[in-house]
């Protein structure tokens, strides 16, 4: 008996799993994203006086977005059975409360504003996540079997999982009490990065493959579809670049020297003053960095975290290499894990703007917005790969992909390099 639940606890938390599960599973891995949710609503309560990070929005309501999504994707939509055909306008029902809308919609401009004026208490929250979560149990046990009746259900844990990675982000830039950060480590909701020897890099022979996810169960837009791409020969690192080996690029005046930017980069760096990633008070003689608050020495070995892609591409730079392109990092992702090839600690940066993969179109729920090509917004947009610790173990796939701003560093992202 005891193997067939440790059968079941692996899968609820498999990232391959969970997009094609069933009913059955998809309910166990809800509830345990809720429970993630409900634990990072704790660390949070009675915080929300604490000056946010530029563009950072509150902890309670990325926590209330997870019940959001679904009363507003699951309960409230008639069409929730049609899955991606559904009409994202379609007809709603009320929410179980009339509040919610307000609270929870997402309108840049007036957000944070809007939310200190009328948010709801912990306590409110609270409930408003148990209606929610037993509302789309609900209706979950009464959905179809085909990935159609359960492509909501699906996209919603993917979205609750995200939103708890986004808490764990904005734990690190707010620097929480020890008492709350030694809570977070009980739960399991924050990782210790384990440190391991250095790899050398690998060498991948040229080859046809097949980028992006193939139909089937419920795929995130932004890796619609599998289309074939040529891949040249290419060395990649085994794995991220560690702490060691970035020190070396700010030890050399890495932070000082216009020529190893991009024009963008090096306008980023100084208008931000960096001389080092977030959250580095000191290099020489050993890394220390902040994390949840306290000043700790880093390993050298680790991998290096909260750095921007402007950072990673100075980096690359300096040492006479470049970021991989997508098809090679997902191609080593795909077939080299098993020969050495190390992922899945931090999320990475890949070459390149962010770009849709040919005739992919925006599902209506996507969560992967990418801007108009043609706009200006486009042009600062990169892409991420792999997956971080910091989240559920469920976000980690081989073929995952994310938009994010060039210069964001508040998440846990690294990068790795390839020969010129």
């Amino acid at each position: 008996m005891s193997g067939v639940v440790g059968l079941i606890d692996a899968q609820v938390h498999d990232g391959q799993a969970m997009r094609t599960a069933d009913a059955g599973l998809l309910s166990l891995a809800l509830m345990d994203a809720r429970n993630r949710t409900l634990g990072w609503l704790s660390a949070f309560e009675e915080l929300e006086a604490a000056d946010l990070p530029p563009g950072a929005d509150p902890a309670l309501w990325l926590a209330g977005r997870a019940g959001w999504f679904q009363d507003y994707w699951i309960a409230r939509h008639m069409q929730r059975a049609l899955g991606e055909a559904a009409d994202p306008a379609g007809q709603r029902l009320a929410s179980v409360d009339l509040r919610a809308d307000a609270w929870f919609e997402r309108r840049p401009s007036s957000r944070r504003q809007r939310w200190q004026q009328t948010a709801p208490d912990p306590a409110t929250l609270r409930t408003y996540l148990a209606l929610t979560l037993e509302t789309t149990l609900d209706l979950l046990d009464k959905a179809g079997p085909g990935d159609a009746a359960l492509h909501v259900f699906r996209l919603a844990l993917l979205h609750e999982d995200r939103l708890g990675e986004a808490l764990a982000a904005l734990a690190q830039a707010l620097g929480l009490a020890p008492e709350r950060a030694a809570t977070l480590v009980e739960r399991g909701l924050w990782p210790t990065l384990a440190s391991t020897g250095r790899r050398d890099p690998m060498w991948l022979p040229g080859q046809r493959f097949l980028l992006g996810s193939v139909p089937g169960g419920a795929v995130p837009d932004a890796e619609k579809w599998a289309h074939p791409v040529l891949v040249p020969e290419f060395e990649i690192d085994a794995q991220p670049v560690s702490w060691s080996q970035f020190a070396e690029f700010i030890e050399d005046g890495g932070y000082d020297e216009p020529g190893w930017w991009s024009e963008a980069g090096w306008a980023w760096c100084q208008g931000h003053a960096r001389r080092a990633p977030r959250y580095v008070e000191q290099v020489a003689g050993g890394v220390l960095a902040h994390r949840l608050g306290r000043l700790q020495r880093l390993p050298q070995a680790q991998a290096v975290l909260h750095v921007s892609a402007h950072e990673a591409q100075a980096w690359c730079r300096w040492a006479g290499r470049r970021l991989p392109a997508e098809a090679e990092w997902e191609l080593a992702a795909v077939s080299a894990s098993g020969r050495g090839f190390v992922w899945g600690q931090t999320l990475e940066w890949v070459a390149g703007r962010a770009r849709r993969y040919p005739g992919a179109q925006d599902g209506p729920a996507a969560l992967d917005v990418l801007p108009d090509p043609d706009s200006d917004a486009a042009a600062g947009v990169h892409t991420l790969r792999g997956a971080s610790l910091w989240g559920s173990p469920r976000l980690r796939h081989t073929r995952a992909r994310r938009f994010v701003a060039a210069e964001d560093d508040g998440q846990f992202v690294g990068f790795r390099s390839c020969t010129l």
